[in-house]
């Protein structure tokens, strides 16, 4: 097995998002999350086959939906009929910004309550079928403590 050159080596996971409408996601997402963009390329039809954004210090890269470069599936959330992940963003304020992403249009699945794991957690759903977890955390729980909370032996 050979090493990889260190400068090769990239240190983040960044999530990809498929949507329907990618420049309409972006202003979502700046209003929703105080998105940033830090790149958006069109294509010769206008749909965007890149865009980044920045929330929360981390990046996220997003897309239109180009059901002809997947055997012509569309592989947006909508098409798909949902999708199995969650985007968790850990932020301070976490009400006022469940209720921020929610003026902006997403849609509430689970209001913020206090979670037996210390924090403060909310999941809405995003116009374009994404589906994401604020969390801040309250209070700091100690691995015994979250074992016996999830009926766990500690």
């Amino acid at each position: 097995m050979t090493c990889p050159d260190p400068s090769q080596v990239h240190t983040a996971v960044v999530p990809h998002l498929v949507v329907d409408d990618a420049a309409a996601a972006i202003d979502f997402y700046a209003k929703a999350f105080d998105a940033t963009e830090m790149a958006r390329i069109p294509g010769p039809d206008g749909k965007l086959i890149h865009a980044a954004i920045v929330i929360n210090g981390s990046m996220i890269f997003l897309n239109d939906d180009f059901p002809e470069t997947c055997g012509g599936t569309p592989s947006t959330p909508t098409a798909l009929g949902g999708s199995p992940v969650t985007i968790h963003v850990q932020l301070t304020e976490v009400d006022r910004r469940f209720q921020q992403a929610v003026d902006a249009g997403a849609t509430v699945v689970m209001p913020p309550e206090d979670q037996f794991w210390g924090d403060r957690y909310c999941q809405v759903r995003d116009p374009f079928g994404h589906l994401w977890s604020l969390a801040e955390t309250v209070r700091e729980v100690s691995f015994e403590e979250l074992s016996q909370a999830a009926g766990q032996p500690g």
